[in-house]
C-alpha cells in the first residue's frame, strides 16, 4: 500500500525539465498531443509536432510581393551568396528556400528534406509534390546563420498572374510556417506599393500570428521625403484593414542591402531604423524558449476549443436515419454552436477556427466516426495551461538571463557592432597582393590631402570626424562600421593617415562592387602596423 501512496504523490508533484526544449516536448506528448489525436485536430488545423520543432533554431520567415527585395535583403544580411538565390526585377524566387547553416555549401531538395527527422519540415510533406518541387533548403557556412535560419518564399502574385494555379495551397503552406518561426518579416517596396488579393488573403492567414510580424518598407532610398511620408501612410492604412490588432504593427524604413543611396537625405533615419531592426532579429535566440512556449498555449487552446466543437456536433447526430440532412443542418447553423459553446465553456470568442473554414472542412467528414465527450483528456489540457506552463515560464525566465541579448552574430550585423559606426555611437581587397609596395600607397596623397583637413590631434583623426567624411560615400551604415573595424588596425579608436587612407581604399573597392574581406589581408595592413602587436591585431580583428 506504502508504494501505491507514494506513487500518486509524486505524480502530483510538479515534473521538472532539464532544459525548457525538453519540457515542451514532454507536455505536448503526454498531454496535448492526446487530445489532438482524439478529436482529429490534425486534419482540421494542423499536423502533429515533432522534436526538430521544438529543438529547432530560430527562423525568420520574408514574406512580399515579387521585387520587393526579399532575397536581397537575405544577402545584405548574411553578405554572402546562398545556393539557389535568383535576384531579378520579374518574380525570380519561385520556390520557398530554407536558409540554413551547414558545413558543405549546397542544396537539398524538398522530397529529401521532408524525410530528414532531425529537419523541422517533415510535416510539409501533405502538401503534396507540387508544393516539395518547389520546395529547397540552401545550406552554407555562414556566421549569422549559427544562431538564426532564414526562409526565402516565392514573390506573391499581383493583377493577372496571380490567377494562374501554383498547384498547391499557397496560403495554408505560410499558415504552416507562421505557426512554427519566430519572426514574419513582410517586405513592401516604397516606389511601387500595391497589396494584390493574394497578399491580402496571405496576410490573412497569418492571423493569430500578428506578434510575430514586423513590416519593412524597402527601398526607400529611391523616393524622396514627402513622398515616402505619403507612402508610409497608406501602407499604414491598408495594413490597418487586413491586420486586426489593437497595436500598430511595427514599420521599419530603410533600404536593405550594401549598394550607395540613391537619395541619401534620409540617411539618419534609415540607420536609426536599420539598428533596431537588427536588434529585433538578434533577440530572437534569446527570446526562442517564450515564442515556443507561447506557440504551445496558443495551440492548446485551439485543441480545446476543437474539442468542443467536435463533442457538440457528435451529440446532435441522430443514430440511426437522417444523418446526412442533420450533417448540413449542423454545418450551416455552426455559427449557433460556436455562440452555444462560447458561453458554456467561457471561451473567447478570438479562440475560435475561421467559421467558413470550419464549414468546408465539416463538409468532408463522418460526423457518425467522432469521439464524444472524453473529459479526462480536457482535464489533462487544462491541468497543463493552468500549472505545467507558469512552472516552465520560470525555466524560460532562467534559460533568457543566460542568453546574450544580441546573440546573431557576423554578415551585416559586424558592421554595426561597435566604432563610430555602431549602435552606440573579395576580389577587390585582393588587388596588390603580389606587389611589394603597398597597393594603398598610390592613392595615399589624394587621401592625405583630406585627411588633413579633418584637423588630426597628435596625427590622428577621431571616429566622429572620420565620419563625417566616410558617410559622403553613401555606404549604408553596415558597410562602413565594417570598413571601420578593418581600418582601425591598432583598435585605438583613432585612425591616423595610414589607416585613414586604408579606409579610403576600401570604399573605393566596394564602390567597384566587390566584397570587402572578413579580416584584413597581409598585403593591405599598413607598413608602419607589420610586424609585432600591431599588425597581429589588424588581421585578426576583421573577422572576429
Amino acid at each position: 500500500m506504502f508504494s501505491l501512496s507514494t506513487d500518486s504523490k509524486r505524480k502530483k508533484e510538479p515534473e521538472l525539465f532539464q532544459n525548457v526544449s525538453e519540457g515542451l516536448k514532454r507536455l505536448y506528448r503526454t498531454k496535448l498531443l492526446p487530445l489532438e489525436e482524439a478529436y482529429r485536430f490534425h486534419e482540421f488545423h494542423s499536423p502533429a509536432l515533432e522534436d526538430a520543432d521544438f529543438d529547432n533554431k530560430p527562423m525568420v520567415l520574408l514574406v512580399g510581393q515579387y521585387s520587393t527585395g526579399k532575397t536581397t535583403f537575405i544577402r545584405h544580411l548574411m553578405e554572402q551568396d546562398f545556393p539557389g538565390m535568383r535576384i531579378g526585377p520579374e518574380p525570380t524566387t519561385d520556390s520557398f528556400i530554407a536558409v540554413m547553416h551547414g558545413e558543405q555549401e549546397g542544396v537539398v531538395p524538398g522530397n529529401a528534406l521532408v524525410v530528414d527527422p532531425k529537419k523541422p519540415f517533415r510535416k510539409l510533406n501533405a502538401f503534396g509534390n507540387a508544393f516539395l518541387n518547389r520546395f529547397m533548403c540552401a545550406q552554407l557556412p555562414n556566421p549569422v546563420l549559427e544562431s538564426i535560419s532564414i526562409i526565402d518564399t516565392p514573390g506573391i502574385l499581383s493583377g493577372e498572374k496571380q490567377r494562374l494555379s501554383r498547384g498547391y495551397d499557397f496560403a495554408a503552406v505560410l499558415e504552416w510556417f507562421a505557426e512554427r518561426v519566430d519572426r514574419i518579416i513582410l517586405l513592401f517596396d516604397a516606389h511601387k506599393l500595391d497589396i494584390s488579393d493574394e497578399f491580402s488573403e496571405v496576410i490573412r492567414a497569418l492571423k493569430n500570428h500578428e506578434d510575430k510580424i514586423r513590416v519593412v518598407l524597402n527601398k526607400a532610398d529611391q523616393i524622396e521625403t514627402q513622398q515616402l511620408m505619403r507612402v508610409y501612410g497608406a501602407l499604414m492604412w491598408s495594413l490597418g484593414k487586413i491586420i486586426n490588432t489593437p497595436e500598430v504593427v511595427r514599420v521599419y524604413i530603410g533600404s536593405f542591402w550594401s549598394q550607395p543611396l540613391l537619395k541619401p537625405d534620409n540617411r539618419k533615419l534609415f540607420e536609426a531604423e536599420e539598428q533596431d531592426l537588427f536588434k529585433d532579429i538578434q533577440g530572437l535566440p534569446r527570446n526562442a524558449a517564450l515564442r515556443k512556449l507561447n506557440d504551445l498555449i496558443k495551440r492548446a487552446r485551439l485543441a480545446k476549443v476543437h474539442a468542443y466543437i467536435i463533442i457538440a456536433l457528435k451529440k446532435e447526430m441522430p443514430n440511426v436515419f437522417g444523418k446526412e440532412n442533420k450533417k448540413k443542418e449542423l454545418i450551416s447553423n455552426l455559427g449557433e454552436i460556436y455562440l452555444k459553446i462560447e458561453k458554456e465553456h467561457q471561451v473567447s470568442p478570438g479562440d475560435f477556427p475561421n467559421l467558413k473554414k470550419m464549414q468546408e472542412l465539416l463538409a468532408s467528414q463522418d460526423f457518425t466516426r467522432f469521439q464524444g465527450s472524453k473529459p479526462k483528456l480536457l482535464q489533462v489540457v487544462e491541468d497543463m495551461l493552468a500549472n505545467d506552463i507558469a512552472r516552465l515560464m520560470t525555466q524560460v525566465r532562467q534559460e533568457e538571463a543566460a542568453t546574450p541579448s544580441q546573440a546573431v552574430k557576423g554578415g551585416a550585423f559586424e558592421g554595426t557592432a561597435n566604432g563610430p559606426f555602431g549602435h552606440g555611437y573579395g576580389e577587390g581587397a585582393g588587388e596588390g597582393i603580389d606587389e611589394a609596395e603597398w597597393v594603398v600607397g598610390k592613392d595615399k596623397p589624394n587621401y592625405d590631402e583630406i585627411f588633413y583637413t579633418l584637423s588630426p590631434v597628435n596625427g590622428k583623426v577621431s571616429g566622429a570626424s572620420a565620419k563625417k567624411e566616410m558617410v559622403k560615400s553613401k555606404l549604408p551604415n553596415t558597410v562602413l562600421g565594417k570598413i571601420w573595424k578593418l581600418a582601425d588596425v591598432d583598435q585605438d579608436g583613432y585612425l591616423d593617415d595610414e589607416e585613414f587612407a586604408l579606409a579610403n581604399h576600401l570604399i573605393k573597392v566596394k564602390l567597384e562592387g566587390y566584397e570587402l574581406p572578413e579580416q584584413l589581408p597581409g598585403h593591405l595592413v599598413p607598413p608602419s602596423k607589420r610586424g609585432g602587436a600591431g599588425a597581429k591585431g589588424g588581421v585578426e580583428m576583421g573577422g572576429e
